[in-house]
């Protein structure tokens, strides 16, 4: 039986939800390092390195490549570098969000947080999860306040 898509895409993202993994990739963007130099940069010990290299490597998203006692470590592809890209760019645009709804709320101040506790609208079933409402609909739901 074939895996659907959107398992294989899941599974995907997993396999890339470690911090160490993350920053071993944005490492690797620039070239080849050996593990020497990724040991120095990430501040991790040396066998925890080598679990998550070896994740990495088994999904084929880095290669390892030998050179006599030293093993240095590259990206399998640019798409790899591609996708971190991307996610630099959502991360950029959802953080700036959030930091435009604090502005909001410093200078809204305390006398909007007494209509707000006045207000009776509290249907919040008709969200579109569209814009910055729609992401702090998702934020309280997270927070278990929906």
């Amino acid at each position: 039986m074939q895996v659907p898509l959107y398992q294989a895409k899941a599974e995907f993202f997993r396999m890339l939800g470690h911090p160490v993994r993350i920053r071993v990739l944005e490492l690797l963007q620039s070239g080849p390092m050996p593990v020497r130099d990724l040991l120095a940069e990430i501040d991790i010990e040396a066998s925890n390195l080598s679990q998550q290299l070896g994740v990495l490597r088994r999904a084929g998203i880095v290669v390892s490549l030998r050179d006599g006692s030293t093993v240095s470590y590259a990206l399998a592809g640019g798409d790899v570098a591609d996708l971190l890209r991307a996610a630099r760019r959502i991360l950029t645009e959802l953080l700036a969000g959030q930091s435009e709804l604090l502005a909001e709320l410093r200078q809204a101040g305390p006398e909007s947080d007494r209509r707000a506790d006045t207000d009776t609208d509290t249907d919040t079933d008709t969200d579109t999860r569209a814009g910055s409402g729609g992401r702090a609909v998702e934020r309280a739901e997270a927070c278990g306040e929906r």
